[in-house]
């Protein structure tokens, strides 16, 4: 019960992320975007994760205060989080939307990279990867709720979807922001109220030897640059293999629910009536992934533990790639279906495998800058696409948003070749002396 408990929050943060990336795209069309602006529109959002990603993994190893080390960054990005989900479906202009998209990715990275590492904090080692599943677990029931949620609020409980000159952005969309803002910041705060946090060792000899309010004491310990400078080896390997998955994953976060509407339903601009039902269409495909990311969550630690890591998630990068490429074929919408399971394979073992192998050899008292850093091999792909991506698909696929996503789907498959490269038998690197946080009581 206890896993649940504190993966609960984890649960809300991907409720929003699932929100942002089924909606975002086709809210910029609906604001009047053409699909070469699109990258760009998203460029602020990986920009802010490159910077806080390892800032925040910085600071919660060196914080202590009353609630904890690693909690007040998960509430603290909840609150700027759930005011950025309210705001943004009411937007009428493209870059104050994708202002408000800064802001909510930005803070939901604020509560999202120390989850990563309060999951390596409290769990002994031989339950790591049984963490991290559950974290997968909690990433494809936030998604299958956020991506469903439009479609059933039209077809359930009969919500209006329609668009129009006054109202450009559906009302099933607009609700279903505001849900997952209460979401976000309810399911957080489960988690910052029935989890506590144990404190480190040395914070509780420094605050009962001086019995101060704050306490600093000087400890030798490697900066963010002087990680970079030298990264461990399964590091620096495991990096490559995160920059060509996530770019293949970005390719087909951004364009899919637009190519459904477009290339599959047929939809001839972003009022017509087939385009919101592509874009639901899509949000239903999302879900399906996401059941099936779910499901295989609960099957990695066991297949990891006989197989073996590294293998696992090599094939279940081939298995993704092998989906996307022929969506260039597809042209029926229940035929889309097939490639959702590949896709929910690959995000199942992408949102674990990699973090548990991670897990083997940074040293725990900088677990959380070293999360940190390694997101950056997920932001910097994004920034790549949001910067030149554009370019390429107004002058070589001349907006066809299918064959972007089929070239994410070539991206995963050279990021499967790398995984053959990673070295799966390291051994942990020397930890260096204890880090002593700052106490705040």
């Amino acid at each position: 019960m206890q896993l649940w408990n504190m993966n609960l929050g984890f649960l809300g943060i991907q409720f929003g992320w699932g929100l942002q990336m089924v909606n975002m795209s086709a809210i910029f069309e609906q604001l009047g975007a053409k699909a070469h602006q699109i990258p760009i529109l998203w460029l602020a959002a990986p920009l802010t994760g490159l910077v806080i990603q390892p800032l925040v993994g910085h600071l919660s190893d060196r914080t202590w205060t009353f609630l904890g080390r690693r909690r007040p960054y998960f509430l603290v990005g909840a609150i700027l989080s759930a005011i950025a989900l309210v705001a943004l479906p009411r937007c009428t202009s493209l870059w104050v939307a994708a202002a408000w998209l800064c802001l909510l990715d930005g803070s939901a990275n604020v509560s999202m990279v120390p989850f990563r590492a309060f999951v390596g904090d409290l769990l002994p080692e031989q339950q790591r990867t049984q963490g991290f599943a559950l974290q997968s677990v909690m990433v494809g029931l936030g998604a299958i709720a956020a991506a469903s949620l439009p479609w059933l609020l039209s077809h359930v409980f009969g919500v209006d979807n329609f668009t129009s000159a006054v109202r450009r952005i559906p009302q099933t969309v607009e609700l279903s922001f505001y849900i997952g803002a209460a979401l976000f910041l309810g399911l957080v705060l489960w988690t910052v109220v029935t989890t506590p946090e144990q404190p480190p060792p040395a914070v509780l000899e420094s605050a009962v030897a001086t019995e101060v309010e704050i306490v600093e004491v000087e400890a030798p310990e490697q900066t963010v640059w002087q990680v970079l400078w030298d990264l461990p080896t399964v590091m620096q390997q495991l990096a490559w293999v995160q920059g060509f998955t996530w770019l293949g994953i970005f390719c087909f976060l951004l364009y899919f629910p637009p190519a459904v509407a477009r290339n599959i339903f047929g939809a001839i601009d972003q009022t017509s009536p087939l385009y919101n039902a592509g874009i639901e269409w899509a949000g239903l495909c999302f879900a399906l992934s996401n059941v099936v990311c779910v499901g295989v969550s609960f099957l990695l630690p066991t297949l990891a533990r006989r197989l073996g890591s590294k293998p696992v998630h090599g094939v279940c990068l081939l298995i993704g790639g092998l989906s996307l490429v022929p969506m260039l074929v597809i042209h029926n919408q229940y035929w889309l279906l097939g490639p959702m399971v590949g896709f929910g394979i690959l995000r199942a073992s992408t949102l674990s495998l990699p973090y548990a192998l991670l897990e083997k050899i940074i040293p725990d008292n900088q677990r959380g800058m070293y999360q940190g850093i390694f997101n950056f091999f997920v932001v910097l792909p994004e920034i790549a696409i949001s910067l030149g991506f554009g370019w390429i698909m107004q002058h070589w696929m001349h907006d066809n948003r299918v064959m972007a996503v089929a070239a994410g789907g070539g991206c995963l498959l050279v990021a499967a070749v790398l995984m053959l490269f990673v070295r799966a038998d390291a051994t942990p690197t020397d930890a260096d002396e204890p880090v002593v946080p700052v106490v705040i009581s």
